[in-house]
Parts: C-alpha cells; structure tokens; sequence
C-alpha cells in the first residue's frame, strides 16, 4: 500500500535512520550514497546532523523505506544485536547472493538489486517462522 511522498520533516528523519543503519552494517561512505542514491554532500549534511533530505525524490525515500524494513526483518530474525548488525556484511553462499555479502549486493546502486536483498532477507524470517524456530546466532 502506498501512503504517498513524504513530508520534508519525514525525509530529513528518514534519512538520517537510514544512513545510522547502513553504517552499522559496515557501509563505507560510497556504498552508503549509492544504496540511498544520494551525493556526497547529502551524505555529510545528514552526517552532521544538518537539515537535510528535503528534496529526496520518490527513488530515493523508497529506498530509505527499504533499509528501515530490512533493518526491521534483521531484528526480528536475530535477538542478538551483533548478528542484526554484521549480517548485511557477512558473505552468503545462497543461488542469490553467490558469494557475496548482501551490503556487496546492495552497493551495486540500483533498486532492483535492494529490493531483491530485501526480499531474501523476508523470506528468511518467513522460513524460520514456517519452521518454529528463529535464527539467534551466525556462526562466523
């Protein structure tokens, strides 16, 4: 269901949550502005904790909207704030990932490849709910 754009205020929050999540997964500066699609100096205004994000385009707050929910499945799959932290950055052998780490997928800068990480990252918690059980540790 779409509620629409968000407000300024909304944007300006939106993106600052965003950009403190994806620098707990490890996120360089780069990887971070192409998941989010945004420049550099939009990176260090909402690094500084300036107003920032009141021009964000529809692309760009679902993207926002992607990492808060991907933020929200870790969470749910993982009681240990580690793992919800370190998994994005953790290599995955699945036929999707191959190889490589979700952050590595969704670096990549396009929606498709966000919304994919996205959507394995849900049927993870699908799968362990579908089998009683939820994940807790990552074995390193």
């Amino acid at each position: 269901m779409s509620r629409g754009p968000l407000t300024q205020n909304q944007s300006s929050i939106g993106l600052k949550v965003a950009l403190r999540i994806v620098s707990t997964w490890r996120a360089t500066p780069g990887q971070a502005c192409k998941i989010l699609r945004i420049s550099p100096s939009t990176f260090r205004r909402a690094s500084r904790e300036a107003t920032c994000g009141s021009r964000l385009d529809l692309d760009q707050q679902q993207r926002i909207g992607l990492v808060l929910g991907i933020h929200a499945q870790l969470r749910v799959i993982f009681s240990n704030p580690e793992n919800v932290q370190g998994f994005a950055s953790l290599r995955n052998f699945n036929a999707f990932f191959e190889g490589r780490s979700p952050l590595d997928v969704m670096a990549q800068g396009d929606m498709i490849s966000l919304y994919e990480t996205y959507k394995r990252i849900e049927q993870l918690h699908c799968g362990d709910v579908m089998a009683g059980q939820v994940t807790s540790h990552i074995n390193s």
